[in-house]
């Protein structure tokens, strides 16, 4: 039985995982349970799953989580000290972080230390440092697996030339990765965009999500990260990986082979799947998601991504090419960008112009920065989007 530890367990990728280890009961056994501040859904989800141990980044919302369990379980400190002391601990088998955002940077690097499997939800961690990581998990043969369904596809595809590695050099195999995109809730949408509201831009056509990634989705900045990721985990260059609109979301991704072969993962767009392949990896259990019926799918379709329309894809294209800092920067800047959007102070369309702010008043270092100059960064470039988004 693997003990798993679910950072993140309130969103919609832990509920989801949870719902996977009740579909598979005596497979995983919950050890640990992390989120931000819904205490009342962790409470319960500690009592129902019998976690041993729990933590709330938020203080306020620790405070009221150990009410409400009354000595149920162990309290770790609230805020990163938890996640991290959580996602390291030694009887954690697997680690599922599907944290929002840079706050899984430490958790991350403290699981790769660690040596554990690592079911990988949270990407923007990858997109500030991924190489970094990816060094630090063969040091210490830890093991990243993608949950996040497109990343997912493709590891699903290249395991036959891996079997016995999460990811690897594949450069040399692989012509391109074809990166698939639902289009997000502006897609098929014409006319202006400035004018649409954060009800609107949440109104995924395809995925339940939480607030963050259902934005970058609807500006495609999502495929962007996502697009840096896949580079960073496969040791891919950019021009190797190309984006293709596919609203049915039902073909996750492709991977072409250097001999012209394309192998493609397809489901229904259930998350329960990648999250379960990520824990029960390298094996295939039992199903927990509905068959595909291709008959009833009907046509599938293929677009090119419109750059103009969505600028947000040529700044992750272009953050990916420079390297350095610069993907610390653009994730940076994009997180007050998306905040300050729901909170109402920015328009949609302000959202590449906060980024591309961030992105052009930073004059990086060649190389790679270490772990503490990334963490510098990311702290510079939310400084530098706030004074973006308070500009007139």
């Amino acid at each position: 039985m693997k003990k798993i530890a679910i950072l993140g367990s309130t969103g919609s990728i832990g509920v989801n995982a949870l719902k996977v280890v009740a579909e598979m009961p005596g497979q995983f056994e919950v050890f640990g349970l992390a989120a931000n501040s819904a205490a009342s859904t962790l409470a319960r989800q500690a009592k129902t799953f019998k976690a041993r141990m729990v933590t709330m980044y938020d203080p306020e919302a620790a405070m009221s989580l150990k009410t409400q369990l009354n000595g149920h379980c162990k309290h770790l400190a609230p805020g990163v000290e938890g996640l991290v002391e959580l996602a390291s601990h030694p009887e954690v088998d697997v680690v599922l972080t599907s944290l929002v955002g840079g706050v899984g940077f430490a958790p991350l690097l403290a699981a790769i230390r660690a040596g554990k499997t690592i079911a990988l939800a949270n990407k923007e961690p990858m997109v500030m440092a991924g190489r970094q990581f990816m060094r630090e998990a063969a040091k210490f043969k830890a093991r990243i697996i993608p949950v996040d369904s497109e990343p997912s596809a493709i590891f699903q595809c290249v395991q036959g030339h891996l079997p016995d590695r999460a990811a690897g050099d594949l450069s040399k195999l692989i012509r391109r990765v074809l990166l698939t995109a639902s289009g997000g809730a502006f897609y098929k949408r014409e006319g202006s965009l400035d004018g649409v509201s954060v009800e609107q831009a949440l109104n995924h056509p395809t995925w339940k999500m939480g607030k963050k990634i259902t934005v970058d989705c609807a500006t495609l900045m999502n495929k962007g990260f996502e697009a840096i990721e896949i580079m960073n985990l496969f040791n891919l260059k950019r021009e190797q990986v190309e984006i293709v609109i596919h609203p049915q979301s039902i073909m996750h991704s492709g991977v072409e082979f250097s001999d012209g072969s394309v192998l493609a993962q397809m489901s229904p767009p259930d998350m329960k799947l990648p999250i379960q392949y990520a824990m029960t990896y390298p094996a295939r259990t039992i199903r927990v998601i509905e068959p595909l019926d291709l008959v009833k799918a009907g046509t599938l379709t293929f677009f090119k991504p419109d750059f103009r329309r969505f600028p947000c894809l040529d700044l992750a294209a272009e953050a990916a090419k420079t390297g350095g800092g610069m993907p610390a920067v653009l994730n940076a800047a994009d997180e007050v960008a998306v905040s300050a959007f729901i909170a109402g102070r920015i328009r949609f369309t302000d959202i590449p112009k906060v980024v591309e702010a961030a992105m052009r008043k930073y004059k990086g270092k060649p190389g790679l920065p270490d772990f503490p100059e990334v963490v510098e960064l990311d702290a510079w470039a939310r400084r530098k989007a706030e004074e973006a988004c308070a500009a007139p």
